[in-house]
């Protein structure tokens, strides 16, 4: 019967073990979609959704730039905020960081870096 509990115990260890093994973060990491940077990316479609959904809150009239649909391409264009290389831009280098980082996802980032390179048209 001894022999039994250490071979019973044996065999959970060792399942308790592999089930850990297979639920490691590194085997179930999440990839984000690609960004295509060659994608016309539009701002009522691509940039303006994203705004509201992460930006209007805080930045929605009170606070510069304005990010309301309907404002934020006027507000972004005159303000200085999107500019070329797009990399340096004001509204980018905003987004990046550390204070805004978590706002946003990289492909949101992305899809504004790519709409400031492809020139921030309001489309």
């Amino acid at each position: 019967m001894l022999r039994l509990r250490k071979e019973t115990a044996r065999t959970l260890i060792s399942v308790f073990f592999a089930i850990a093994l297979l639920a490691s973060c590194e085997k179930y990491t999440f990839r984000p979609p690609e960004v295509d940077p060659e994608y016309p990316w539009s701002l009522r479609d691509d940039i303006q959704p994203l705004f509201t959904a992460s930006c209007a809150t805080c930045h929605g009239g009170s606070l510069a730039p304005d990010l309301r649909a309907g404002n934020a391409y006027n507000s972004l264009t005159r303000g200085g905020y999107v500019s070329l290389p797009a990399d340096n831009s004001r509204l980018y280098k905003k987004m990046i960081a550390p204070d805004h980082t978590a706002r946003s996802t990289e492909a949101e980032k992305l899809k504004v870096l790519y709409w400031i390179t492809q020139g921030a048209k309001n489309n």
